[in-house]
């Protein structure tokens, strides 16, 4: 039997504890070994979308009570662990910067990517759940 610890908070999240840590990695040991001519462009693209994940989790975890808003905010940091996943790609395939490491963190923001979209249908069906059936009938 696995021992779980309740989750009382969006820090409680293995998915916004490895994306958070990943994007640390990524600003260290990445971003500053890209050549200039891409401090526009991949620089700040893969900067934006890795310190987007964390944040997306940590608001969506915020409004988990509204009916769509954590829905919203899951299905925008998949979007964003996408968008890092090609980045890390492009700098493999491109630029051979610290490709083991590359391969490393697409291999997190892969599973990071698979584990949001577990979270989401699962609180799509935790929604459901939760509203009370009107067409239950109730003993009296």
């Amino acid at each position: 039997m696995i021992n779980k610890k309740p989750i009382t908070s969006f820090k409680d999240l293995e998915v916004y504890q490895n994306t958070y840590e990943a994007c640390i990695i990524v600003h260290k040991k990445i971003l500053p070994k890209l050549p200039e001519k891409e401090r526009y462009i991949l620089y700040d693209q893969l900067s934006r979308s890795t310190k987007a994940i964390p944040r997306l989790i940590a608001e969506g975890y915020a409004k988990r009570h509204q009916r769509s808003g954590f829905q919203k905010y899951l299905d925008d940091a998949m979007g964003e662990c996408n968008e890092t996943l090609v980045c890390l790609e492009q700098i493999i395939d491109i630029y051979e910067i610290e490709t083991e490491l590359c391969i490393k963190l697409v291999d997190v923001y892969d599973k990071s990517g698979r584990q949001l979209y577990k979270l989401a249908n699962a609180w799509k069906q935790f929604k459901k759940d939760e509203r009370p059936n009107r067409y239950t009938i109730r003993a009296s």
